[in-house]
């Protein structure tokens, strides 16, 4: 059979690899319209590739998708992390696991990745066709596909794989073909705010914060959170905006976030810190965060925004003092107002509605013959090495099963 695998990423790829090692007398044609493939695996962990995330358990690590984890829990079942640092172990590209448990290659480049999927490709003989834009997939009367590359060169093919990212021609293709798309939004993203005594301390970052944004409902994330030149990033930051992205796209992004900067601090315990040093110190407040969790310069920074003013000893501060203090440590409001980029990456929320593909296999059910790999499907994954983890098992099983 011919199978025509669209879209030369991560999940092209390894779809197009493995129908070859599935069946290698079928003729496997990879299409990518750009002049090289693996474009995001290039850029991918600042350049080094988060592969995927040390996450064993199929039902643990489907909670990590804020869109399309439960559909996932059966492919997790055939195909995890475990399987992909095995396989690219196999191929000669040893990975680490970090203490977060992001996984890379130790080689701190995604070259090594990159050379890895080429590399197969080429030696199970997938045949690649670069700069080439498909224009339009019609199914043929007589079975399969007519695939039209120009007016004047139209190939047939038995089965198609689309794997082409979250791209709008790939959605058209599978519009054309039947299914239908969830409007596309962005998700990992980080927050602006319109704030310049925020903005000026770039780099301070928090290790432990609570992050809350209310929108249709309250989302709420923990972990580290970074202050940037625009306002908020770090991983906290990040994992909200994948939760709650079709909250932000529907406010424009302009959502009330609150954090809560010490989390481990019981609301009596900060009111207690404080309390004891208006009775004991005559230092001025901001000479000393109240606790070591808070570094200096953010210290400084809540304190002007909680007393109004630049500074005062702490034997001069009253209630309403320590009322503006805890209020601004553990339910620190700004608004929302609009969004960043995360790094080189980009990843959406939105695509081909899940109800319309059988995960057993990846196959349309409303297109016999059509599989889908990757993030051109309704799914997506907090940042850590998931998104990647989804393009390798959905990929693995749409060669697996197609065709059967």
């Amino acid at each position: 059979m011919k199978v025509m695998v669209i879209g030369a990423g991560a999940a092209g790829y390894f779809s197009a690899i493995h129908r070859k090692i599935n069946v290698p007398t079928d003729e496997v044609i990879l299409v990518e319209k750009s002049d090289r493939g693996l474009g995001k695996v290039k850029v991918s962990g600042g350049g080094r590739c988060n592969v995927t995330h040390a996450c064993f358990d199929a039902r643990q690590l489907s909670e990590y998708y804020p869109r399309g984890g439960k559909a996932l829990i059966g492919p997790f079942q055939r195909f995890q992390p475990r399987d992909t640092i095995q396989w690219f172990e196999d191929r000669g590209v040893p990975l680490k696991i970090e203490a977060d448990g992001r996984v890379f290659p130790v080689s701190n480049s995604s070259q090594s990745i990159i050379d890895a999927l080429e590399t197969e490709a080429s030696g199970r003989g997938v045949d690649t066709w670069t700069r080439t834009d498909v224009q339009r997939i019609e199914t043929h009367p007589a079975g399969g596909f007519s695939v039209h590359i120009t007016p004047d060169f139209i190939t047939h093919c038995d089965r198609i794989i689309l794997a082409t990212g979250s791209s709008r021609m790939g959605y058209s293709f599978a519009k054309s073909l039947g299914h239908t798309i969830l409007d596309p939004v962005p998700s990992l993203f980080t927050f602006k705010i319109n704030d310049d005594a925020l903005t000026e301390i770039p780099g301070v970052a928090v290790s432990d914060a609570v992050v809350t944004v209310s929108g249709t409902r309250q989302w709420k994330q923990r972990g580290p959170v970074l202050v940037t030149h625009w306002g908020f990033s770090g991983p906290a930051t990040l994992k909200i905006s994948a939760w709650a992205a079709r909250d932000f796209a529907g406010s424009q992004y302009s959502l009330p976030l609150t954090i809560n900067w010490l989390p481990n601090y019981r609301l009596d315990d900060v009111e207690a810190a404080i309390t004891d040093r208006q009775m004991e110190s005559k230092q001025w407040v901001r000479s000393r965060p109240l606790v070591s969790e808070i570094p200096g310069r953010l210290w400084n920074y809540l304190v002007t925004k909680a007393l109004g003013i630049g500074d005062l000893p702490w034997n001069e501060t009253g209630k309403r003092h320590r009322g503006a203090l805890v209020e601004v440590l553990t339910r620190d409001r700004y608004m929302i107002s609009g969004k960043g980029v995360f790094k080189d990456e980009f990843v959406t929320c939105g695509g081909v509605a899940l109800n319309e593909v059988d995960f057993r296999t990846m196959e349309s059910k409303r297109c016999p013959g059509l599989y889908f790999a990757g993030e051109i499907l309704d799914i997506d994954g907090v940042t850590g090495g998931f998104n990647f983890q989804n393009a390798w098992t959905t990929a693995y099983i749409a060669a697996s099963d197609a065709p059967k």
